[in-house]
């Protein structure tokens, strides 16, 4: 028997970051050397008062409130107040299986073609697609570091017409590392304001900021009509956690309900235990300042060595303020792939692949043409326990310590130079 699917998914694929995730490990499976900047996540180790917290409620069984855990609510609220100065109260959040699920039921509540700055994580637009929504890619140009300007999104409201929109904002931003100052938040937030945009900021990288500040949030500047996730994965370290946060405001009090209602009817609530476990780390945040802080450095660190790298390649890339990705183009060497039959972003990741065996994603996952030649680079594949255990800042991070502590960053950025040496 062939069941008949629904049509809208008939198209879509496995995610890219996973699907290259696993074709990496595949490779590394059968004893092949894979230098793996394909895929982003966290390498550090679980935080203690994490692990602490899930191992002293492991025993919790019952079903927690569709909305979350209480306390946990309170002290996620907190936090933000804290950390962002946003005005959220713990009325306002909702726990779940991941802000990647919390994202996707958001889509789905909410009526309006999706506004999604290119390049932007890959998940955005499948998950429009599951909704049968417009998805309106809007291109940021390299020269601003990708970052979303308050002409683009004007343009690009009003090429819509009338009627409700939805912007997705990712900062710091996957796959560029960008970061926005609060002058370009604000702008934005005016333009989203004119044209009654509801904005959904992904801030799940909020805290890998390498300027150690206060970011720029959209809810600032823009409170009535944001919604803020975030979660355990990135800063926390604890992706395989499952748990993300969802903070709306009562001005969209209908969404809040909506959403109470939609999560009844599909996940319920999430595992009592994990929920238990992200209390201990949101309520006791000071005692994970300086671990997210040390680790915020390494991300910097590793960063700005892939950077230097990638610009003696002569390729473009703008510098990263944020998060744990790089995005260089090949720009330069488009002539010299034309010769070879390249044209695009998937042939050249996997020519790279195959001769250079470094994992990379093309830009055309990131909703940019098929000929672009951009890619991601995640910039995660070292020991993280190892490195945080001896690390004493950059400045003691000699040419020597960079080679054992990053070795794969640093053979696969040789094997690349090597690869575009032999292209010419």
């Amino acid at each position: 028997m062939i069941p008949a699917l629904n049509p809208l998914v008939l198209n879509l694929k496995e995610s890219a970051t996973l699907a290259v995730n696993i074709e990496a490990r595949r490779l590394r499976d059968m004893n092949k050397e894979i230098y793996h900047f394909g895929f982003g996540q966290s390498p550090f180790p679980v935080p203690e008062i994490l692990r602490r917290g899930l191992e002293e409620h492991s025993h919790k069984n019952h079903y927690l409130p569709t909305r979350g855990l209480p306390k946990l609510c309170e002290a996620v609220s907190s936090f933000y107040q804290k950390q962002f100065n946003y005005t959220f109260t713990p009325e306002d959040v909702f726990v779940g299986p991941g802000s990647k699920e919390l994202i996707f039921q958001c889509i789905y509540l909410i009526e309006g073609p999706l506004l999604v700055p290119a390049p932007s994580w890959v998940s955005y637009g499948p998950q429009a697609t599951l909704r049968g929504k417009l998805i309106k890619p809007i291109i940021t140009q390299r020269n601003n570091s990708y970052k979303l300007t308050a002409e683009e999104l004007d343009r690009a409201c009003y090429s819509l017409g009338e009627g409700q929109k939805i912007l997705i904002l990712n900062n710091p931003g996957n796959p560029t590392g960008a970061v926005y100052t609060h002058d370009e938040m604000k702008d934005l937030a005016e333009i989203c304001r004119a044209y009654h945009v509801v904005v959904i900021s992904d801030e799940i990288y909020a805290m890998i900021d390498f300027n150690h500040q206060k970011q720029a949030g959209m809810s600032q500047y823009y409170p009535e009509g944001t919604i803020v996730s975030g979660g355990l994965s990135k800063s926390f370290s604890a992706g395989g956690y499952r748990l993300g946060v969802l903070l709306i405001p009562e001005e969209l009090a209908i969404l809040k309900q909506a959403l109470k209602s939609i999560i009844s009817e599909t996940y319920s609530s999430v595992s009592a235990p994990v929920q238990y476990a992200a209390y201990a780390a949101y309520a006791s945040f000071d005692e994970l300042e300086e671990y997210i802080s040390t680790c915020c450095d390494i991300h910097r660190f590793a960063g700005e060595y892939l950077h230097s790298r990638f610009l003696k390649m002569n390729l473009n890339c703008p510098r990263p303020g944020g998060a744990f990705y790089l995005f260089p183009d090949f720009e330069n060497y488009r002539d010299v792939f034309r010769r070879q039959g390249i044209s695009t972003g998937y042939t050249l990741c996997e020519k790279i692949l195959q001769e250079a065996r470094v994992a990379l994603l093309p830009g055309a996952d990131f909703y940019l043409p098929a000929t672009n030649l951009g890619v991601r680079v995640a910039s995660v594949d070292y020991d993280g326990a190892a490195v945080l255990k001896d690390w004493k800042g950059a400045q003691e991070c000699t040419a020597e310590k960079t080679m054992e502590f990053f070795p794969n960053l640093v053979r696969g950025c040789d094997a690349l130079e090597d690869f575009l040496k032999n292209s010419i």
